[in-house]
């Protein structure tokens, strides 16, 4: 194998421990089991056991989002976005990523390198859904009332906790998906009127945005 075969095989490795086994009895002795190499090469090619968990992380996310890239392209509404999300979600759990993603977040809090690199992962997510939402949002009356950035952190911020979320309570986190949904209808509604009742609803968000805003 080449170098650049051994580094993936280790994150990959590193991946699949993590999600088995926890960050806990994640060591370079238990990776390079998982990845079929020598322990040494966890040290050759990485310098830590953290840097590789770094390095992973980092890694996992770029394959995931690559390969939803094109499903995420095609979604024109809230709805879609919400119903694709959903889908996303079950096939990251069967796949193991959402236990991994669990791992990670919580060896963040007690491992200070995992967290930028954990943080690129989900940034990563979040460009996705920006660009999403810029183009679902352009011609939405909510358009030039929302801001896509702060919308597309909040929306990873809320799948993330859910994700987490259901594996203590699968009833709770199923009705925050209904009401995610809820709100993706009332969305859809506004998108369907026509052009004087859309006027007033801007007017209305506008009056509104004025108050809150002080002015």
């Amino acid at each position: 194998m080449t170098g650049a075969d051994t580094r993936t095989k280790l994150m990959e490795g590193a991946l699949r421990t993590l999600a088995e086994h926890g960050i806990a009895k994640t060591s370079a002795r238990s990776v390079a089991a998982s990845a079929g190499v020598n322990q040494a090469l966890v040290f050759y090619h990485f310098g830590s056991v953290d840097e590789l968990l770094a390095a992973a992380c980092r890694y996992g996310a770029e394959q995931r989002v690559a390969r939803h890239r094109d499903r995420l392209a095609a979604v024109t509404t809230l709805a879609e976005l919400l119903r694709c999300g959903r889908e996303l979600h079950e096939e990251e759990r069967a796949g193991g990523h959402v236990a991994f993603l669990a791992q990670v977040l919580a060896g963040a809090q007690t491992q200070p390198r995992l967290a930028p690199a954990t943080a690129a992962g989900l940034d990563l997510w979040t460009a996705e859904i920006e660009k999403v939402l810029v183009r679902i949002l352009a011609d939405s009356p909510l358009g030039e009332f929302t801001d896509p950035a702060g919308l597309a952190r909040a929306v990873t911020g809320a799948f993330v906790g859910l994700e987490m979320y259901e594996g203590v309570d699968p009833e709770g986190a199923e009705r925050a998906f209904e009401a995610l949904e809820q709100l993706a209808a009332l969305a859809g509604v506004l998108d369907e009127l026509g052009p004087v009742a859309r006027r007033a609803v801007r007017h209305r968000l506008r009056r509104t945005e004025k108050v809150q805003g002080g002015v």
